[in-house]
């Protein structure tokens, strides 16, 4: 399995955290593969160029999982597919959904589309461009150009909740939502609906999918569960599992024991 991340040009970098790239090829001993998708604050735009995905739905049959759109979600999903595959990705910051897509992020939370339903004409030309393209930098040159040219028509309107919602990802400063609000100057109430707007969930809800995030990132780093909820801000055990379980579907030490589905690029 390969898995590798590119940098979006400059003007991008607010708003885009990476493109990312998948492939895989089957073996003789594997006639399929599943990949299982977590929940997670951000938004990503996915583009098959390389066979498709069908969707399997509480393990009762399989729909369609096409290149789309995935906005940020407190939900996980699964997708098989029994032919070799490659998938290029962009993740995207929520604050960036009004920009890129001129909608409020709050709108589009747990919702996932493919480019046709969601943005008609524009998107299937998008998908097919970027699907054909010669290789995968050309591809985020592709995609970058549309966000770009999206971008310069609808700027972000409040770069105070960007920083924070930022603040939130990468800094690990504010443990609590009184603490987040108070550094903005807001009453807990007023950053709620801003934060909300921006972000698609709640501080408290949002807060908890980055900690999430935290936590997975920590895959094969040889630390203890504990070690791990305790580093990322967990209050105890308990609470480390119960947010694992909801938002993967996996108890952690399955999830870390290196046979959950869709694990393996972790690995790489």
């Amino acid at each position: 399995m390969r898995y590798f991340t590119i940098q979006p040009p400059a003007e991008l970098k607010p708003y885009v955290r990476f493109y990312w790239v998948l492939e895989h090829e089957l073996g003789a001993d594997e006639p399929s593969y599943i990949y299982r998708s977590v929940a997670d604050g951000c938004t990503e735009m996915v583009f098959h160029y390389r066979s498709m995905f069908d969707e399997l739905e509480n393990k009762n049959g399989e729909n369609a999982g096409p290149s789309g759109i995935q906005f940020q979600t407190t939900q996980y999903r699964r997708f098989i597919t029994k032919e070799s595959f490659g998938i290029f990705g962009a993740y995207i910051y929520p604050f960036a959904v009004p920009c890129f897509f001129n909608i409020p992020s709050s709108q589009t939370s747990n919702l996932a589309f493919d480019f046709d339903t969601f943005l008609n004409k524009p998107g299937t030309e998008l998908e097919e461009r970027v699907v054909l393209a010669a290789d995968n930098y050309k591809r985020a040159e592709i995609l970058s150009e549309f966000l770009i040219a999206r971008l310069r028509q609808n700027m972000l309107k409040d770069d105070r909740m960007a920083t924070a919602i930022r603040d939130v990802i990468h800094n690990k400063q504010y443990r609590t939502v009184t603490q987040l609000a108070g550094a903005y100057n807001l009453s807990a109430r007023q950053f709620d609906r801003k934060f909300k707007e921006y972000a698609g969930f709640n501080p408290k809800t949002y807060m908890r999918l980055v900690r999430l995030q935290d936590a997975l990132r920590q895959y094969n780093t040889n630390k203890t569960l504990t070690q791990i909820a305790m580093e990322c801000g967990y209050y105890d055990q308990s609470h480390f599992i119960h947010d694992v379980k909801e938002f993967t579907g996996y108890h952690p030490s399955f999830y870390f024991s290196g046979k959950a589905e869709g694990t393996e690029y972790r690995n790489t």
